[in-house]
């Protein structure tokens, strides 16, 4: 995907991610993230969002916390939440294409890492929020949902911080059956080690689980049941990423 529809989809995502909130009201509940409320939800996404901004924005070339001035009062959170995302999205259409900033994970460009990731960061969200609200989840388009399978698999469970570890060797293939496989097949070899992944390999897997690319992406991010999925082989395998493999 290119730059720029990582940006249209944070655009439209945001939206819907304000608009669910405040039909579910701030008090409710929030069932794919146990404990919060969805005043913690927009709290925490408005927070990330005016992180991001002040990287592409700043050029800032260093790490620092997950931290933003928050509004006094509910009554200014949604407002508040809706400033930061319009300007994140305005700060990443208007950056320029070779513009240098930290980023966590490999990517062609800091630009590209930062809406790649910003966009995937909201689209999950965006689901808690629907779901908050008691509504089904806007669809999530197949070759959006296949990168973002792609980048919790290659980039998240890449890193040394990854809990997806096994003192028994195995490996998991990921397959969406509505993309091409170039795009849409991964063999994550588990062992005490972080994750290897290679791409669309014909080897046998000790566990396969495919779908389609929406219902992979919600699942192994946390925010929907495994039902819709076919499982075959090691069931012990695709347990323990249930176990491990949770981001918020």
């Amino acid at each position: 995907m290119e730059t720029a529809e990582f940006i249209e989809t944070l655009r439209t995502d945001g939206t819907l991610l304000a608009d669910a909130a405040e039909r579910a009201g701030l008090e409710g509940a929030v069932p794919p993230c146990p404990g919060w409320r969805v005043r913690d939800l927009v709290l925490h996404q408005g927070i990330v969002h005016r992180w991001a901004t002040r990287f592409v924005a700043e050029g800032r070339m260093q790490p620092e916390p997950i931290t933003a001035g928050t509004p006094a009062g509910d009554a200014e959170l949604l407002a508040w939440f809706r400033d930061g995302h319009e300007r994140l999205v305005s700060v990443l259409e208007s950056a320029p294409p070779d513009m240098e900033c930290w980023h966590f994970l490999r990517a062609d460009s800091p630009l590209g890492f930062w809406a790649r990731r910003q966009a995937h960061e909201t689209a999950v969200h965006r689901v808690d929020a629907e779901i908050a609200a008691g509504r089904t989840p806007t669809a999530v388009d197949p070759v959006f949902a296949a990168d973002g399978i792609d980048e919790l698999l290659t980039g998240f469970h890449a890193r040394t911080k990854s809990r997806v570890r096994n003192e028994i060797p195995g490996t998991l293939r990921v397959r969406a059956v509505d993309v091409p496989a170039e795009r849409g097949d991964w063999l994550a070899h588990v062992s005490a080690d972080p994750l290897i992944v290679e791409h669309a390999v014909e080897d046998d897997a000790d566990c396969t689980v495919s779908g389609t690319a929406a219902d992979l992406y919600l699942a192994l991010w946390n925010r929907a049941p495994y039902e819709n999925l076919q499982v075959t082989g090691d069931t012990s395998l695709l347990a323990l990423w249930r176990r491990t493999g949770a981001i918020t």
